[in-house]
């Protein structure tokens, strides 16, 4: 009972403490939710067979601190993680930041430069056709396989994986320290250095090196440029990523899809609007580390290549929009090439607060195989919070 009390003594002292300093600090919490009911007609491999219609979604928790010191400089944390069901609050994300008039710093686990300054083209519903796909209504565990590997494992497991999308996320959420140059003129700058990508420790100490089939440190730079030229709004960028491959394996000793390079990604994108009306492009390029043929260790692969075109128009609460999507070599897997034709329109009903509905069909065309199609109709909403 006496250490009980002392115990308890102790605890309340030391928030007495803290408390004057905590108080400077303004707290956030935040988040989104996307949610939609999905109706899908895939095709499917043999013996296998998927709902019609299904629920699909997409949560996160959102929370931070953040505070301005006397001297201008704003210091602050974010911490993101994942809210459904499965994910048992998985953290997506995990960083501080400094920023004043000389730029922002970012350190921790978050996005690279590449990534934050990247353009995206217009889209039927950024969830499902944007930069980056948050939900997917194909089933991509049935889909039937495709002779250069399979298209459920390039989509969701491996060094791979990823959406149909074109996010330029080669070090993923690795950590890293960015640097983003305040916004001059409309242009910014920024450079990222992860000093080893493949390495996720905590307690562990730091990361080993020369691995082999492993990726270490990355590379990142961005630039864009926000303005307006004769009344047409333009936004325009480009990035580039080089990630070190530690090691390869033994001559002769390789395996199917060993990376025998390391790799290089690259991007560019521009985005017009002629008031009510949008149009984007964006084109994206990635080696991923050329994999090589078993026994062999020279590359089997072509580049990825992905453009994209979208379109959209405003008018007061609602917003249409289309995009095309073309990947050639989806995801590293030679010869796989995929189409996405994508439509929809989006209704702002509150802040942060959207209906969201869009129409699409997906083609995969692999060399010397059959083709893998789906087509999908969803309806749902997005609600930040």
């Amino acid at each position: 009972m006496k250490k009980l009390l002392l115990s308890s003594v102790a605890v309340i002292g030391l928030a007495t403490v803290a408390t004057p300093a905590a108080a400077q600090v303004q707290l956030d919490l935040g988040g989104y939710f996307k949610g939609y009911g999905a109706y899908v007609d895939q095709d499917e491999a043999a013996a296998s067979e998927v709902n019609n219609f299904d629920i699909i979604r997409n949560t996160e928790v959102h929370f931070g601190g953040e505070t301005t010191l006397d001297n201008g400089l704003t210091v602050g944390a974010h911490i993101e993680a994942a809210a459904d069901g499965g994910d048992a609050f998985g953290v997506d994300e995990s960083y501080v930041y400094l920023s004043g008039g000389w730029g922002r710093v970012n350190f921790g686990d978050e996005d690279g430069a590449a990534y934050l300054l990247q353009v995206e083209a217009p889209s039927a519903d950024a969830n499902i056709d944007g930069l980056r796909q948050y939900v997917q209504p194909v089933n991509y565990t049935v889909l039937p396989g495709v002779a250069a590997g399979t298209i459920s494992s390039s989509i969701g497991s491996g060094f791979n994986q990823g959406g149909i999308d074109y996010d330029q996320d080669v070090s993923g959420k690795a950590s890293k320290l960015t640097y983003l140059t305040p916004i001059l003129n409309g242009f910014q700058a920024g450079v990222s250095y992860s000093p080893d990508t493949d390495n996720a420790t905590e307690l562990g100490g730091v990361g080993s090196d020369d691995v082999v089939n492993a990726f270490g440190e990355t590379y990142e730079a961005g630039v864009r440029y926000e303005g307006q030229f004769n009344n047409i709004g333009m936004v325009l960028g480009a990035g580039y990523s080089h990630t070190e491959l530690e090691a390869e394996r033994a001559a002769g000793a390789f395996i199917a899809g060993d990376f025998t390079d390391d790799r290089q990604a690259w991007n560019v994108g521009a985005d017009f609007d002629f008031g009510p009306f949008g149009l984007g492009v964006a084109y994206m390029e990635d080696n991923f580390g050329e994999a090589s043929t078993a026994g062999v260790g020279t590359p089997n692969t072509d580049d990825e290549e992905t453009i994209v075109v979208g379109a959209d128009y405003t008018t007061g609460p609602f917003k249409l929009g289309a995009s095309y999507l073309n990947k050639e070599n989806t995801n590293g897997v030679d010869g796989l090439d995929t189409d996405r034709y994508s439509g929809g329109v989006t209704y702002t009903y509150g802040p942060g607060m959207t209906f969201r509905g869009s129409v699409g069909h997906i083609e995969h065309d692999p060399v010397g195989a059959g083709d893998a199609d789906a087509t999908y109709v969803v309806l749902g909403t997005q609600i930040n919070f």
